[in-house]
């Protein structure tokens, strides 16, 4: 059965400084999404469809497309803000992006199967796309019967600065019952601590399970979305600030018991670039892997 992969790449970077959804890891100039398209092909993915921007279309063409069309079936499709559920409206001096959720949303016309969703600077390891696949071949026909990769917490941190993570809740069953963006979240004096809204520094155990963005659907979520992103709309016309998440999302249709969302376990270890210093671990990480024989020389 087919299963489509979604990499989100419309983001600007802002920590970073850069487009480094662009930026070389490997030792022939490999891109972390090289990494991802390389072991989403071997888990058994036959299709890629990239959220882009408009505006870095022809680079993106020349540096990233061109590699893969002879490899696998390979897509991409425009994130604009104008992009709206019909019969919505929004402020048009709006600049910023509507964010992750309505990323995902704008690939319906690229998607007819069942999919899984990564962001295009996190390195989520094989295992991940492994068992993501695999669920997504079980729930072929399902409806409202979702999936997400689930990392420690104290593996997701930068050693550069504060991190956002979506801090879940899961239940005996391993079923995501709840999750919760937290912002600015740091290491200090090996505890994990992030900032609330009232400004105060709240604990998070070690153990904790967070979302990297490895999610997986079935087609049926994209119709679910426009509805709540539509709501959005409504309850945040003079926000300009205001983005739609995926977890937002997740958590309405959780709510709601319009859908579940397993948690899979995965030995896969997560690493990824928020902060230009983060570059160099992320070249060793890549190294090391390829020197204990998880990745060839040479993927492309």
């Amino acid at each position: 059965m087919r299963a489509t992969l979604l990499i989100l790449a419309a983001g600007m970077g802002n920590r970073y400084g850069g487009l480094k959804q662009l930026d070389e890891a490997g030792p022939n100039g490999e891109t972390i999404m090289d990494y991802s398209v390389f072991d989403a092909k071997r888990a058994g993915f036959q299709k890629i469809v990239f959220v882009i921007r408009e505006d870095f279309a022809a680079e993106f063409e020349k540096k990233i497309l061109s590699k893969y069309q002879n490899q696998i079936d390979v897509e991409y499709v425009f994130q604009n803000i104008s992009d709206v559920p019909e019969g919505c409206s929004f402020d048009t001096n709006r600049k910023k992006p509507w964010g992750t959720g309505h990323a995902v949303m704008v690939a319906q016309k690229a998607i007819n199967t069942p999919f899984a969703v990564i962001n295009a600077d996190d390195f989520y390891g094989y295992d991940a796309f492994c068992v993501t696949f695999e669920y997504l071949q079980k729930i072929q026909q399902s409806h409202g019967k979702y999936s997400m990769a689930g990392y420690i917490i104290n593996n997701t941190l930068s050693d550069s600065g504060f991190v956002s993570r979506g801090v879940c809740q899961i239940d005996e069953n391993n079923m995501l019952t709840n999750i919760t963006e937290r912002t600015k979240i740091e290491k200090i004096n090996n505890l994990i601590l992030y900032i609330d809204n009232d400004g105060n520094t709240v604990k998070i155990p070690d153990n904790s399970i967070v979302s990297m963005n490895f999610w997986g659907f079935t087609p049926d979520y994209f119709d679910y979305s426009k509805k709540i992103f539509a709501n959005f709309l409504h309850e945040n016309a003079d926000n300009n600030d205001a983005e739609f998440y995926i977890p937002s999302v997740v958590n309405n249709l959780i709510n709601n018991r319009q859908a579940e969302v397993k948690v899979l376990e995965t030995t896969a270890k997560w690493f990824g670039i928020t902060y230009p210093q983060d570059k160099i671990q992320t070249v060793s990480n890549i190294k090391q892997l390829i020197e204990n024989g998880e990745y060839p020389q040479k993927i492309l």
